[in-house]
């Protein structure tokens, strides 16, 4: 079982996050038009990937951080987008730059929002708008941006795990993996103790994890102890990380597609090295391609298929944390409570909720399995650090579980929006926008 259950708060006056940054972004006109979507407002990866981690950067500015910000604080988050307008212009030109240089070297490989707009950042800081050599600065940074991929290439890693041979020599090393898993019939372990344990490092990680009690965790195992728990027939169903009532090995592959990719438990080792080879960011930290699929191979025959005990024990306690968002569910620490709380403070989980409930689901359902996107969500980002070589930094603890949820929260405002206004919700609308 994935249990929880969610709390309720109060929430004061406040104004939607992106009606806000819409706002604003219409002050700063056409320039902004290689950012932005067919409506003049800015897409998402140029929130995700600009506007949040450069700008706002709610981690630093938890005020910017909620889908609704507070009334007091939201002439300074307009005030702060003002100020990065001429940046972001600058970025625009030179995104469309790079974007010419990218179609001049006949290169195709790769999301050009999602290895370009940092860059183009970048260079809005340190070069100011596109001069007169514009395009050979643009040539030169696309053409490193290529080099720096190197050999992790989406096509090379098919090349690599569709070879007979190696494919053969693969599938072997995966089923010797599994086979030497230890055993589904071992004893389970205190549940209660456990437990108690992740609830005691939750209950301080926002104000300043105890390194000791989660250093303690780490060398007592206790993600993988955790894990043992998501053997059993439905268990990992219930968290939504697969889509079976068992947790079977993952197949080689050979295709991907970021609009369909299954829950993390089900995608198959090609699907799962494909997210970190469509950004170029982080590449140059990761082993060369032949170590990386072996790698994979033996990370999804481990405690949550992850490779890294301190990864294991993060997700234990977004696991435990995540209990606030489930329905019927308890808060058993600070940070559940502050996750249940930044969840129910939003404009759409209520409208959602007063809809009947509607014959094979709705939007209400949605809102309801909110635990299992965060899970799902929270899997891809450790399983990325993984892959990064980078561990999770004790106080960096709380910023990636509040993260996630923010993330999921951003991902499932607009889709939930328009499923709402089908289902008639449109004249209940608080204003969101």
């Amino acid at each position: 079982m994935c249990p929880g259950e969610a709390l309720t708060a109060e929430a004061p006056a406040t104004v939607p996050r992106a009606l806000l940054i819409a706002e604003v972004w219409a002050e700063l006109g056409s320039e902004l038009a290689p950012l932005s979507n067919g409506l003049g407002q800015p897409l998402a990866r140029t929130v995700k990937l600009l506007l949040d981690p450069l700008v706002l950067r709610p981690v630093l500015n938890p005020r910017f951080a909620a889908g609704q910000v507070r009334g007091e604080d939201a002439e300074e988050l307009r005030a702060t987008l003002r100020a990065a307008g001429p940046r972001l212009a600058a970025t625009a030109a030179w995104f469309t730059r790079l974007k010419r240089a990218r179609r001049t070297l006949r290169i195709s490989e790769g999301n050009p929002q999602d290895l370009y707009f940092q860059r183009c950042f970048e260079l809005a800081g340190t070069l100011g708008p596109p001069g007169a050599d514009a395009e050979r600065v643009a040539c030169e940074v696309v053409a490193e941006i290529r080099e720096s991929a190197g050999e992790l290439t989406v096509a090379a890693l098919r090349r690599h795990i569709t070879d007979p041979a190696r494919a053969a020599e693969l599938r072997a090393r995966l089923a010797h993996a599994w086979a030497s898993r230890a055993p589904v019939g071992q004893p389970p372990p205190d549940q209660a103790a456990l437990t108690a344990a992740l609830d005691g490092v939750l209950d301080r990680v926002a104000g300043g994890v105890d390194r000791a009690a989660l250093d303690g965790l780490v060398a007592g195992r206790a993600g993988a102890a955790d894990a043992v728990s998501l053997l059993p027939p439905g268990a990992a169903l219930a968290c939504g990380l697969t889509l079976r009532e068992r947790i079977e090995p993952p197949a080689l592959g050979e295709s991907a597609s970021k609009r369909n990719l299954p829950p993390p438990f089900d995608r198959s080792v090609f699907e799962r090295l494909f997210a970190g080879f469509t950004s170029a960011f982080h590449r140059e930290s990761m082993p060369g391609l032949s170590e990386l699929v072996l790698q994979e191979v033996r990370r999804s025959a481990e405690p949550w298929q992850l490779a890294r005990e301190e990864t294991r024990v993060t997700m234990a306690l977004g696991r435990r944390a995540s209990a606030a968002l489930a329905p019927g569910g308890e808060a058993g620490s600070d940070a559940g409570a502050r996750l249940a709380a930044r969840w129910r403070r939003e404009p759409f989980v209520h409208r959602a909720l007063r809809l009947p409930r509607a014959e094979g689901g709705g939007p209400g359902e949605s809102v309801g399995r909110v635990r299992e996107a965060y899970l799902r969500r929270l899997w891809v980002r450790v399983h990325g650090r993984e892959l990064r070589e980078e561990p999770v930094a004790a106080e960096d603890l709380w910023d990636l579980l509040d993260g996630v949820l923010r993330s999921v929260i951003m991902d499932q405002r607009d889709r939930l929006r328009a499923e709402l206004d089908r289902a008639g919700g449109a004249a209940t609308d608080g204003g969101e926008r």
